[in-house]
Formats: structure tokens, sequence, C-alpha cells
């Protein structure tokens, strides 16, 4: 389990950096707002799309992401069904839902396949579903829900396409679906941008963590332990159901659909909360508490299937 104790390090030491800067205010009162900014602008678009530039766009119709789509979609539906019940609101529940289903395929799960599964490439199509159909719904829900905004038709239907997260994850698969291969002076710079993404991440969601009290315990203790739960619990039994009892999966195929089920919710939901100024707490919470369970949780899988 070399992957995962290596992946949770390099997250834990960076988030602990974060809170160290937060608890100094080195980066001033508004470093967590910059950074955030910094990522969701510049840094996340210009990384995915130097990476869905050279995926491998076969994955799209395999049977590993129609086990990730359908378990993302019954968990994903099950907090939203909740959320309707309870009267939440369109912003709080479309985060709680992605905190519910939204792996941290990125800087944890490309170690954790890579160490544990044998095979970088397994976590491609959650990273490619992830992006190119989970993020450009969420966003544009997010963003057309927003109180202080009344889109017109020509904005709701252009809404996915004027967001920058969508935009590099398009442009992206535009080029792979191309074959173009992009000159070394033009990939280079983004990707030194794209380098900025998941630190920037990690240290918004430290600095975030100075005066907070402990996950769980406030006014979104219902949401955040129904995502929670859903994210650790539910989703690794909900793909294990599909893919061994719908696609007939076993072994090494089975234990992988598994794992990368089992990754905890990803930090730069986070950033989308802070970004849109919606459910912050909720993501905080939902995010760090799914981190701390993914260790046990991952290892009692390696136990039971690998």
């Amino acid at each position: 389990m070399g992957g995962v104790i290596t992946g949770f390090g390099v997250i834990a030491t960076i988030i602990v950096t974060g809170y160290v800067i937060g608890r100094r205010r080195s980066l001033g009162v508004h470093g967590r707002e910059v950074l955030t900014k910094l990522s969701f602008d510049v840094a996340s678009p210009a990384l995915l799309f130097t990476t869905l530039s050279k995926a491998d766009l076969s994955v799209v119709v395999s049977t590993p992401l129609l086990v990730t789509a359908l378990s993302t979609f019954v968990v994903a539906g099950t907090f939203v069904a909740v959320g309707a019940v309870r009267r939440w609101s369109v912003g709080r529940t479309t985060i709680g839902a992605l905190c519910a289903s939204y792996v941290n395929a990125g800087n944890l799960g490309i170690p954790i396949a890579m160490y544990v599964l044998g095979d970088a490439t397994l976590i491609a199509p959650v990273l490619l579903f992830q992006q190119l159909v989970m993020t450009p719904i969420a966003l544009t829900v997010i963003d057309l829900s927003r109180p202080d905004t009344r889109p017109s038709l020509i904005r709701r239907l252009t809404s996915p396409f004027r967001n920058p997260i969508v935009i590099g994850s398009l442009s992206g698969v535009l080029v792979s679906a191309t074959g173009w291969r992009i000159p070394g002076p033009v990939v280079e710079p983004l990707s030194l941008l794209g380098g900025m993404a998941v630190p920037a991440v990690l240290l918004a969601f430290g600095i975030s963590l100075p005066g907070s009290q402990l996950p769980g315990r406030g006014e979104e203790r219902g949401p955040v332990l129904l995502s929670v739960a859903l994210k650790s619990f539910a989703q690794p039994v909900v793909a294990w159901a599909i893919a061994a009892g719908v696609f007939r999966l076993s072994g090494p195929a089975l234990f992988a659909a598994v794992v990368t089920s089992a990754l905890p919710a990803a930090q730069n939901l986070f950033t989308y909360a802070s970004r849109y100024q919606t459910a912050t707490v909720l993501a905080r919470e939902s995010i760090l508490l799914s981190t701390l369970l993914a260790p046990p949780v991952l290892m009692t899988v390696a136990a039971l299937l690998g």
C-alpha cells in the first residue's frame, strides 16, 4: 500500500503548510481567495488542457467508464434526492452531490493507480468522465442558479463554454481527438502554469482551516455526514455491485473499479465552492473527513479484493 501512504503523505504535507501560512497570515487576509482564483481561472484549466490533450479517448467507451458513470449517478442522485426533500439550495445540493461522488482522481488517483493497481492509465476513465461530464454539468447548474444573475436564453446555452475549467477540458479533448502535437514553446508554459494547480488548491484548503470548528459539528452537520457516508462507504459498494453484478467483472478489473471509487472527495471541489461562494463549509468538511477515512477504506478494499 505504498501508493496510499505516498499519496496521502504528499497531500497532508501541503495542507499543513497551508495551515501554517493561514495561522501566520503570511499571505494576508485575501491569500485563500487569490490562490482559489489562480487555480480556478489559470492553473487548473492549463493542467486539464495539457493532461487531456494527451489522453487516450478510446477509454470513453470502455467498461470501466460505464462503472464509474453509473456509480457516480447513483450516489450523486441520492444526495440530490435528499436535498430536494430537505429543500436545500441548488448550490448547496450541487456541491454536496459532488462531494459525495467526485473522487480525487488527480493528485491521489494517479499515484494510487500506479503503486496499488500497477497501471496509472486505469484512472483515465475517471478523469475524463469527471472533467467532460460532471464538471460542466455541475458548474453550469451553480452558475445559472446564482441569485445575482438572471440569465438569458443565450447565456444559459453558452454558460458551459465560458467557464475556464470547461474550456480547458474541452480544448484538451479537441487536441487529442485531432491528433495535433502541440509545439514545445506552447506546451511548456502551459505545463508550468498547470503545475501550480494542485499546490494552490491544497494550500488554499489548508489556509481555510485555522479557526474552523471540528468537521461535522456545525450547521452543515447533516449534509456533511450524508456526503461523507455516500462517498466513503456507499460509492465503493455501489461500484462493486455494478462492476460484479452488471458487467461481471472480476479479479484485477473489479479491484480497480472499487479502488478508484473509494478515493476521497477531490480538493478542487473546495475551489469550486469558494469561487462561487456557496457551501464552502460543506465542501471543506466533507473533503477533510472523506480524506481521513480513505486510508482505512482503501486498505479494507485491498484486503477483501486485492
